[in-house]
């Protein structure tokens, strides 16, 4: 039983989701009763999983106006299943912890999101579905994924180190380090490898980072992607939304997309870094409905006319941009030269790796 101090304060984020061993679980609650520093960050840790599970904290009162059809769609949907996967998603959507700030809402609704759907997977863990991952390994991928970020801002590693030759391009490193969290927990139970992930972004999102805008202004290199941690929060809604939309195809389970303002904030994220990769390449018009009104971007030269112009739906750029469309099967509005809007998808796909 662990009852000191350090090790007790190792356990919170585990404690806080509810998935410690019983002896440790009921260590904790002693240690916590005479520390106000480990009861403080408890605190922090169960606010940021209501928030996960879209339940109201101790003083956020009703969650909404009575009648509201959401809340009666939210109701009907707990008894579990497919309808109970979906009114959960959607449930969880709506802010419950004022202190998550806007860069970090998607990352926070997508990791809700998951959380719901992975109720639904008890006895389907080795259903195939994306790569030659089953549904325990998309999960262990997730938790080396998540890790990135959590190491840059200060929270510690769940797996074991990689030995990964100094110098190895980031995309091998990654291919490397998620092939090594996969073996790793594809050793322990799928509950153990969701506990991890679980607890791993909870501590993410009781970051400073998450919190408050300008500390997360700073620049951060994660990946070999060299971004303000706001947008390294959104990268990692971006793949937490894919992946559960991968599962959820695999179980025949339609998983919503992220709300409209989350999704606006996907979108703008990809187009950002699309327009590095095609600086000088052919420019095109790229037109995303449902963001603001007249938005477009011009991707490409700014030394030539415009070649061409396109128009795609969010959710079907967003999936071109995870690698879930090929590129010449995106639905997608065209005019003007194909072969340099060809080059646009093509080199959007290419971003998956991401």
């Amino acid at each position: 039983m662990t009852i000191d101090h350090d090790g007790v304060r190792e356990l919170l984020a585990a404690w806080a989701v509810g998935a410690l061993p019983p002896a440790d679980a009921r260590a904790v609650p002693l240690h916590l009763a005479d520390c106000e520093t480990c009861a403080a960050e408890a605190e922090r840790l169960r606010a940021t999983v209501r928030l996960l599970d879209g339940t109201p904290g101790p003083d956020s009162g009703a969650s909404g106006a009575p009648g509201d059809p959401r809340d009666e769609a939210a109701r009907a949907g707990e008894g579990g299943g497919a309808d109970g996967v979906l009114a959960s998603a959607l449930r969880s959507r709506r802010p419950r912890t004022p202190g998550v700030a806007p860069h970090a809402a998607p990352y926070a609704a997508a990791v809700a999101g998951l959380r719901a759907l992975v109720r639904e997977l008890p006895g389907r863990w080795g259903t195939p579905v994306v790569h030659d991952w089953d549904a325990h390994a998309t999960v262990a991928h997730l938790v080396a994924a998540d890790e990135h970020l959590a190491v840059a801002l200060g929270v510690p590693a769940r797996l074991p180190v990689s030995r990964i030759p100094a110098g190895t391009p980031a995309a091998h490193a990654w291919e490397l380090r998620t092939a090594d969290a996969i073996a790793h927990e594809h050793t322990r139970t799928p509950e153990e490898t969701v506990a991890t992930w679980a607890a791993q972004t909870a501590d993410l999102l009781a970051t400073p980072e998450a919190r408050d805008p300008s500390l997360a202004a700073r620049a951060a290199t994660v990946m070999g992607l060299r971004l303000p941690v706001a947008d390294h929060f959104v990268i990692r809604a971006f793949e937490a939304w894919i992946h559960a939309d991968d599962i959820g195809r695999a179980l025949g389970i339609a998983v919503p997309p992220p709300p409209a303002e989350h999704l606006e904030q996907l979108v703008r994220l990809a187009v950002r870094i699309l327009g590095l990769a095609l600086h000088d390449a052919p420019p095109v018009l790229v037109e995303v409905t449902g963001t603001a009104p007249g938005t477009g971007w011009v991707l490409g030269s700014d030394a030539e006319p415009v070649a061409a112009e396109l128009t795609l739906d969010p959710v079907d750029f967003c999936l071109l941009v995870g690698g879930r469309y090929a590129p010449d099967e995106v639905p997608r509005g065209l005019t003007g030269d194909e072969r340099a809007a060809r080059n646009v998808l093509v080199t959007a796909a290419s971003l998956a790796w991401l």
